[in-house]
């Protein structure tokens, strides 16, 4: 691993860079190691990480959150407009059990009968 690095504003302790992804420094260590993440080492030997990259890795990362979000939000409009869950996991290419699970964070599931589940809707008994 090189030994000049930029400025020390511009790096980061494996400590920093563990808060920024929501991991512990361990998992920063063994990602360094496996060559994910490119690390720099000071005279004394310890790891930093380039700020840039960081940034850069993090946009990455809420890219996929965001398709994420627009395919729930998708198939949650399309589960409203009457389509059952089985028709709204083959559109989106899901497992029926990954869709019930994606809809059950977003919408109240109807039952099979297509009421909603934990209401009474005006049924009588």
């Amino acid at each position: 691993m090189p030994t000049d690095y930029p400025d020390s504003d511009d790096l980061l302790r494996p400590r920093e860079v563990a808060e920024l992804f929501g991991v512990r420094p361990s998992t920063i260590a063994r990602w360094a190691r496996d060559g994910q993440l490119t690390s720099l080492r000071t005279p004394g030997g310890h790891r930093r990480y380039s700020r840039q990259e960081i940034r850069g890795l993090l946009a990455e990362d809420a890219a996929p959150d965001e398709a994420k979000q627009k395919l729930a939000e998708d198939a949650a409009r399309l589960y409203d407009q009457g389509w059952s869950i089985r028709q709204v996991a083959a559109k989106f290419d899901h497992s029926y059990d990954a869709m019930r699970r994606i809809l059950g964070m977003n919408v109240t599931l109807r039952n099979r009968g297509g009421t909603y589940t934990g209401t009474n809707h005006g049924n009588r008994t």
